[in-house]
């Protein structure tokens, strides 16, 4: 695939930028998937990302904290890097280590995939790891920075549930088969809506289609629908040039996402 493409994609994840109270800025990742680390070389310099502050979790799969480890390159450059001004503030904010937000049953998992993540005495070797601090969250809003994120649990599949989240006019599902009721009528009214759409002209048993996603868009009309989790089968350009055609026919502002991308929302 040619240097530069849409096409290439990596696992899907965001970076959610706000401010710290001193207007320093505060980074939230939500998911560290598996190529998490060649992603944010690639990407973090271009958007001026120095810092993770923190991540959210949708839910336990690989693609979501395969890059858990990675995250070691963040967490020491806070504890042995102190000349980094970078480095001094989050030993400021956290101690060096990075929270990392997620419901209790994907911590269970995480216990058990990243063990030595979670409870650091269990180490085997005399290198450095990530440092990081994992609390659990409810299934009510609660506050990451001042920031009130209201999960919203959806379908990933027959007998699994991921998280969505709603972020002041924002809402993201990266990873839903179906978005039910109760949550399609929290997002009444929303302006940007993320959503999962693995791929177009079949349907798959963990994950939204292109037409499925479409639907959800439709009726819940935002101002802007962004779609992603896009399989290997989608080509970008084309996809895009179909919802460009069907977006006029209906008003819609629909389109798939691509690596790097930068929106601004309403926090």
């Amino acid at each position: 695939m040619r240097p530069g493409s849409k096409n290439r994609r990596r696992n899907t994840s965001i970076v959610i930028r706000t401010q710290h109270s001193d207007g320093n800025p505060f980074n939230l990742l939500v998911d560290a998937g598996k190529f998490f680390y060649h992603a944010a070389i690639q990407w973090f310099p271009v958007h001026n990302i120095d810092t993770v502050d923190a991540v959210l979790l949708t839910h336990s799969h690989a693609d979501c904290t395969g890059g858990f480890d990675d995250l070691r390159d963040w967490t020491n450059m806070a504890r042995f890097a102190l000349d980094d001004p970078r480095a001094e503030s989050m030993m400021a904010r956290n101690g060096g280590s990075i929270p990392v937000y997620l419901r209790p049953e994907d911590l269970e998992v995480v216990e058990k995939t990243s063990y030595y993540l979670v409870d650091r005495s269990k180490m085997t070797s005399g290198g450095t790891v990530a440092y990081l601090d994992f609390k659990t969250i409810p299934d009510e809003p609660f506050i990451i920075n001042d920031l009130e994120l209201a999960p919203l649990a959806v379908p990933h599949g027959h007998t699994y549930v991921a998280n969505g989240y709603h972020i002041g006019d924002f809402a993201y599902f990266s990873d839903a088969s179906d978005i039910p009721h109760n949550v399609m009528q929290r997002l009444n009214g929303i302006d940007t809506l993320v959503l999962d759409a693995l791929r177009w002209g079949s349907s798959h048993g963990s994950h939204l289609s292109l037409e499925a996603a479409v639907e959800v868009a439709m009726e819940l009309r935002p101002r802007r629908t962004l779609l992603t989790d896009a399989s290997h089968g989608v080509d970008h350009y084309a996809a895009n040039r179909f919802l460009r055609e069907y977006s006029a026919t209906d008003g819609l502002s629909i389109q798939y996402a691509h690596d790097g991308l930068k929106i601004e929302i309403s926090l």
